[in-house]
């Protein structure tokens, strides 16, 4: 490698990493794209209902963005420890480094900083991902690392992740992972429903979607919670220290979303019951046709004009100016008749 240019011994060189998750930066393009063009239009909205309707747009497209996000995202549980460790096996060597440790609901991301990055004339910067997915094998991609020969931490970590480690990591986590991304797409599928449902005139459904996708959110949780209660502790050392994974931020801006959408769905269920003309100007749906009543013994719809005075049981009186002019007018077409004859 030396010959052709190389700085490392056993690489090509050092790979260009994008500084977030390809997936991560797609979604957030695509929910970012959309609030742009709300906000276009929004100058052509008039009066309050463009402050309600901005304020129905961010909402609803946070909670999809997050949705979407935490599905894909590596730091469901996370850990970072800086230790003195061997950096290739069969050295005598020490380096100083950052070790981080990212767990997702599809895998681990594990990555490897030196402190400094330059040290033993090598850049150490890794950021290596090992995942379960289906469709994907674990333990090819953990024997393709090995033939690789990255260093030892990378490979440390990932080894307790396999599926043949005696720590049992890998299968309470695949089995959470996939429980939980399974919970979330039913959960976007309830929030798809629920703006559907909010833009039609039957607002108590759009907000019963808005509690299953708060309730979905929930069991995704619960699923992974499972993963770190079931397992039996396994230290991850790495060098002279322990790595500790914690929950991360994927876990607590899921529970944080989850609990707005039950917050929203129990408020729109309490104001379709106690005040539903204001929920309806809410959401822009306050014009409404005027409702015809049929009468039971005509089986007809009925005018609103006409409905009071038919149903109203009180005598309707004529006033005496007018009976009075009448009469008088029938008398004098009368006389008028007689001097004709």
């Amino acid at each position: 490698m030396a010959a052709l240019g190389h700085t490392l011994p056993f690489y090509p060189g050092p790979k260009p990493t994008f500084p977030m998750d390809t997936a991560l930066a797609v979604i957030i393009t695509i929910f970012l794209a959309a609030l742009v063009t709300f906000i276009i239009i929004l100058p052509g909205i008039r009066g309050k209902t463009r402050l309600f309707w901005m304020l129905r747009v961010v909402t609803s497209l946070f909670i999809g963005a997050v949705i979407l996000a935490v599905n894909f995202s590596s730091e469901w549980s996370v850990g970072q420890v800086n230790t003195n460790t061997t950096y290739k096996a069969f050295s005598p060597e020490w380096v100083s480094v950052d070790v981080g440790l990212q767990i997702g609901l599809g895998g681990v991301n594990i990555t490897l900083t030196g402190t400094p990055v330059q040290q033993l004339n090598e850049t150490i910067n890794y950021n290596e991902e090992f995942t379960w997915r289906l469709g994907e094998s674990y333990a090819e991609e953990y024997t393709k690392a090995l033939e690789k020969g990255l260093p030892d931490p990378v490979l440390y970590l990932a080894e307790k992740f396999s599926p043949r480690s005696p720590c049992g990591l890998y299968n309470q986590y695949r089995l959470a992972g996939h429980y939980a991304s399974a919970m979330l797409w039913v959960a976007f599928l309830c929030w798809l429903l629920a703006n559907v449902m909010l833009s039609m005139p039957v607002l108590i459904y759009g907000g019963h979607m808005l509690l299953a996708t708060g309730l979905f959110q929930l069991l995704a949780l619960f699923f992974f919670s499972m993963a770190t209660s079931l397992i039996s502790p396994c230290p991850l050392r790495v060098g002279t220290a322990v790595l500790s994974p914690h929950r991360g931020p994927a876990f607590w801006i899921t529970l944080a979303t989850g609990l707005l959408c039950i917050l929203l769905g129990l408020v729109m269920a309490v104001a379709h019951r106690m005040q539903p003309h204001r929920l309806k100007a809410f959401f822009n749906q306050s014009g409404e046709d005027p409702v015809l009543e049929w009468r039971s013994e005509e089986g007809g719809p009925l005018s609103p004009r006409y409905r009071s005075m038919v149903e109203s049981p009180e005598t309707q009186d004529i006033p005496m100016s007018e009976t009075s002019s009448e009469i008088g007018f029938k008398e004098e077409h009368i006389k008028e008749s007689d001097c004709a004859l």
